[in-house]
């Protein structure tokens, strides 16, 4: 390491003094990027279990006066994740931080933002109220599944656009592309791409029978002989992706393939994805991968570490955070 870098990451570590970061078990590698990013260290924290599978959390340094930052995706176990990140912010709540921002790059349960059946909870709101009444700040996520899902919270909530870093990406296929999106639901999402990558623009009409269960239909837009990329914000089981990816085909597309934020990949998705006819799925890090997802050679992994980084430093030196929306 040369003189100069280590006079700009002293100079970057005087700007952060008042700053804490620190990480749950749900991605503590996306919570080191991050930290690398800011070059700052991550605050000493033990999450672990007590023999009857209670969750024992302690923070390892002094906390009081500072400005916390909690990066914890509540993803798969999903609720062990929301519980750990519940007592981490109860913990430095209790430890007299000033300020404590919940940085959730996946927001668990938010499919369930709203009662289309009677008698079932709206989960998306009681996710809210927990990490509200732990003593959260602010919460800092990433595309979250519906934008409404803000108003579930009495604090500030940073939405980011993983496209920043995934449009990035694509922009370096210089093929005929048409973006997809996978049901008339993400046409806005998948219209901002492709005035973005100056692309045609399609849409997948898709009839949903069953939860986690779709079936494709047909194809709105003109596909042939083009490069079709499918831009969702999540990948679940992958039934939704893999059936527009085979109707495509089908439609004469020379390629396809898929560009997702949170690849949550339960169930058969890898499966899926493995037989399919997609050439390649594009995910972020806000979630991730398991040991068989990352042996895929059809699975792209893109960084957000940067994205949260810069927005960690601008919430912290009380600047812009809307600059990065852009």
């Amino acid at each position: 390491m040369t003189n100069r870098i280590r006079r700009e990451r002293r100079a970057g570590m005087s700007d952060y003094k008042d700053l804490k970061l620190i990480t749950g078990n749900s991605n503590p590698d996306l919570a080191r990027a991050i930290s690398e990013n800011l070059g700052c260290s991550l605050t000493p924290t033990v999450v672990e279990s007590f023999s009857d599978g209670e969750i024992k959390v302690e923070i390892g340094d002094n906390v009081r006066g500072s400005d916390v930052f909690v990066v914890q995706s509540t993803c798969a176990p999903v609720n062990r994740s929301i519980m750990e990140l519940s007592l981490m912010i109860d913990a430095l709540k209790r430890a007299s931080a000033n300020r404590i921002t919940a940085v959730v790059p996946y927001y668990g349960y938010a499919r369930q933002d709203r009662k289309v059946v009677p008698r079932v909870p709206i989960s998306a709101k009681m996710v809210a109220d927990f990490i509200s009444t732990a003593g959260a700040s602010r919460l800092l996520t990433i595309d979250l599944h519906a934008g409404q899902i803000q108003g579930y919270f009495d604090l500030p909530v940073d939405n980011l656009y993983a496209s920043k870093v995934l449009l990035d990406y694509l922009e370096d296929f210089n093929d005929n592309l048409v973006i997809i999106s996978p049901d008339a639901g993400g046409t806005e999402r998948a219209r901002a791409y492709a005035k973005r990558l100056e692309a045609g623009l399609a849409i997948v009409d898709k009839r949903r029978d069953a939860p986690n269960k779709a079936e494709a239909m047909n194809v709105i837009g003109d596909v042939r002989d083009k490069c079709a990329i499918i831009v969702d914000d999540m990948i679940d089981t992958a039934g939704t992706l893999v059936t527009a990816s085979k109707v495509l085909q089908d439609k004469g597309a020379k390629s396809v393939l898929a560009c997702a934020t949170h690849p949550v990949l339960s169930g058969p998705a890898i499966e899926r994805i493995e037989n399919s006819e997609l050439n390649q799925v594009i995910v972020t890090d806000t979630i991730p991968l398991s040991p068989e997802a990352q042996e895929s050679d059809k699975i792209k992994v893109v960084s957000v570490a940067g994205l949260l980084g810069q927005a960690v430093a601008n919430i912290h030196r009380e600047s812009s955070v809307s600059l990065l929306f852009s």
